[in-house]
């Protein structure tokens, strides 16, 4: 009988060969097993990206309308939505060219499973890393934005 590996996922993180490793041991060294579970973790990056591109869409769409009338309050305002539309629009321009970028899961032939598999989780890995980053972008201008609507109604004229 064969013996599973144990890993130990408490105290680090895994590089991709050795989660590699444990996904062909967790499904008996069955690649397409192995596939379909990490075109789970692509759905949730697509699906989170898809919600991110929407708030990027509402904040540029509704600054277009209400921006002008908050710009015009203070200079806080001003410079505030200013932010805010740079860090918005920034998220927007990474997500457009980055994470939203197709690289299709059948062009990643490796020498072997583990090497094939190693190479999905690497390009799994820089997605969630530039999810993050449009993420922080995103918060950023949001915040910013945000900043110049109290502004406004703390010190704008109707």
């Amino acid at each position: 009988m064969k013996s599973k590996k144990t890993f130990d996922l408490t105290e680090k993180i895994i590089s991709p060969g050795e989660e590699a490793d444990y996904l062909l041991d967790l499904y008996d060294e069955k690649l397409s097993s192995c596939l379909e579970f990490l075109k789970q973790h692509f759905n949730v990056i697509q699906a989170r990206s898809q919600l991110l591109l929407t708030i990027c869409t509402l904040a540029l769409t509704i600054t277009g309308f209400s921006g002008p009338k908050i710009a015009q309050t203070n200079l806080f305002a001003r410079y505030s939505i200013a932010l805010g539309i740079i860090f918005v629009l920034s998220a927007m321009v990474i997500l457009l060219l980055g994470g939203l970028r197709i690289r299709w899961v059948t062009q990643m032939i490796g020498d072997n499973p583990r090497a094939t598999l190693s190479l999905i989780i690497q390009y799994r890995n820089r997605k969630t890393s530039l999810y993050f980053l449009e993420l922080s972008l995103l918060v950023i201008g949001l915040t910013s934005y945000v900043a110049s609507v109290v502004t406004y109604l703390l010190y704008g004229t109707t």
